[in-house]
């Protein structure tokens, strides 16, 4: 199953000019900086951008070639925007039904009463918009994205207008969407905290085309990619949650007897979770080290140096059970321990990040 996109748009100083092939299930996040072409991109997808030249075929499906065009109320999709834009005069339930109203009981696969609890909103579907939080609208508008039963879903920075606060509450309701509608998700952000919790897979973009894409786990942490050499660079683990302990601690297994000790995780054992590692959390010793407050000591390899922004840095890439991970340190640290590509090191880590 894939997304076929190929796409062709001339506007004043703006080319866009690109051919993705997608994964046809998970979440793929368009990511760049304002101006590379994202939402372009996503209105596309959706027929609301006129273009001569495009080619669009989704899971087997041509919604646009040189011989076919499926106008936007003909493509079977779910588009949330930045803004929530709903209907003031309808209250939450009145604002969902119009959605849910508009598919053909035939085609409908999402349950209008699943939807409405999944993402919280049993409670306020009496409530009119001027009543909600920016989150609760969000909600309501993710909701009434799904419930027209779309066969893709395309979200155009759906948290860019929200505070912190109706970030983080609004945050687990999508993390769960690809677990529950097991339809492709395109979700564009500018945001790489967002990206790396949500995305499978990541597309980035630069002034209308494509500088690289890949898995988010590899796309962070390449040495080549400005992502790696930001000052916040941190690469995504998967980890599964092994135990907790009594001394408020979560045990996380990555693989190959390798663990992770973390401050407690309200999660069940034997979830697969992600971690964040960034890279100036990681230090580098050649030996196992010994009476350290620093509670993880990893096994890896030495796989890439690279310079780093600052002169005064290097940039190492990992290999730790088979994930890469970042580690930034001094130039002076490197000579001094005389890294050599392929070496087996000890990577410490002293501090673990999680979005829940």
């Amino acid at each position: 199953m894939t997304i076929q996109v190929a796409l062709k748009l001339a506007r004043a100083e703006f080319l866009l000019d690109l051919n993705l092939r997608l994964p046809g299930k998970g979440v793929t996040a368009l990511f760049g900086r304002s101006g590379s072409g994202k939402t372009t991109i996503l209105r596309s997808i959706a027929g609301l951008e006129t273009l001569d030249n495009a080619t669009i075929i989704v899971n087997g499906k041509t919604w646009q070639c040189q011989e076919t065009y499926l106008p936007t109320h003909q493509r079977p999709i779910g588009y949330v925007f930045q803004e929530p834009n709903l209907f003031p005069h309808l209250d939450v339930n009145e604002n969902l039904l119009f959605s849910y109203n508009r598919v053909d009981k035939a085609e409908r696969y999402v349950s209008f009463e699943a939807t409405v609890k999944s993402l919280g909103l049993t409670n306020i579907t009496h409530c009119y918009p001027h009543q909600l939080s920016g989150g609760q609208k969000q909600r309501v508008a993710i909701a009434r994205a799904l419930l027209t039963s779309p066969r893709l879903l395309l979200m155009d920075e759906p948290m860019a207008s929200l505070d912190l606060a109706s970030k983080a509450e609004i945050l687990p309701y999508i993390e769960t969407l690809q677990s529950t509608l097991k339809i492709p998700i395109i979700y564009v952000s500018h945001a790489i905290e967002e990206v790396s919790r949500l995305a499978d897979h990541i597309v980035l973009l630069d002034s209308g085309k494509i500088l690289a894409q890949g898995s988010t786990r590899d796309m962070l942490t390449r040495t080549d990619l400005y992502l790696a050499r930001d000052d916040n660079a941190a690469a995504v683990v998967h980890c599964v949650v092994k135990t907790h302990t009594h001394d408020y601690m979560t045990v996380l297994d990555l693989s190959n007897h390798q663990q992770l000790h973390v401050p407690l995780q309200q999660v069940e054992t034997n979830t697969i979770i992600k971690a964040r590692i960034h890279a100036k959390d990681v230090s580098i010793a050649l030996e196992a080290p010994r009476q350290l407050s620093i509670n993880n000591c990893l096994t890896a390899q030495l796989m890439e140096v690279s310079d780093d922004t600052h002169p005064a840095n290097v940039l190492l890439r990992l290999d730790v059970s088979g994930q890469p991970i970042l580690s930034r340190i001094s130039r002076r640290s490197f000579s001094r321990l005389n890294l050599k590509l392929g070496q087996m090191l000890y990577a410490l880590v002293k501090a673990v990040s999680f979005d829940s």
